[in-house]
């Protein structure tokens, strides 16, 4: 019984003499996906409905942490410093932001909408990356373009691989982030460009 005694009050005394270091608890930084699409010259709105499907992500790009490629290829991943939301959701949303201001096609409609889309827009988050080494930031989407209207439903329309970088100025969390946001920018541009023939 006495045994007993003796290991209840070891344990009792345990957190008293931990071992462990006391650190105190570091909340991650987040930080907002959201390129701006330039202001120009309005267009004539389309005629078309394009449903834009959820967008896939590339391995490793499934974590909210900034991601950064080193000189010697190793890529690390910041868990102190993180996007928002899940890279692909803020990137698909910032799709249909962007070609839904292009003036390209009457409506842009996510899944589940009662609209009945003319084309589907099936893309996947490929790249998100800093290289300090490079001095830049490259974004990258792959994107398939299908018919949804007629005889032709489901068929592919177009295919485009699309990499977006921007210029990346300084070293803190901050500054990578905001060339990541900016080479996102240049992908939907070029990605505004492709998608333009159908509209």
């Amino acid at each position: 019984m006495s045994f007993r005694r003796s290991l209840i009050a070891a344990l009792l005394a345990l957190p008293a003499c931990s071992v462990l270091p006391d650190r105190p608890h570091v909340e991650p930084r987040r930080f907002p996906l959201v390129p701006e699409r330039p202001a120009g010259a309005a267009r004539r709105r389309g005629r078309r409905v394009l449903l834009v499907r959820v967008m896939r992500s590339a391995p490793g790009l499934d974590s909210r942490s900034l991601r950064t490629l080193g000189a010697d290829g190793t890529i690390s991943a910041d868990f102190y410093n993180e996007w928002a939301a899940p890279p692909a959701e803020l990137a698909e949303e910032a799709i249909r932001r962007w070609l839904g201001a292009s003036g390209l096609f009457s409506a842009v409609v996510v899944s589940g909408s009662r609209a009945r889309p003319d084309l589907v827009l099936e893309t996947e988050l490929t790249a998100l990356i800093a290289e300090p080494a490079a001095r830049r930031a490259r974004a990258g989407i792959t994107a398939v373009m299908l018919s949804e209207g007629g005889g032709d439903a489901g068929r592919v329309v177009g295919q485009f691989t699309i990499e977006g970088t921007a210029a990346l100025e300084g070293d803190a969390p901050a500054a990578a982030a905001a060339a990541m946001v900016a080479a996102l920018a240049a992908a939907l541009t070029e990605l505004e460009s492709k998608v333009a023939a159908f509209s």
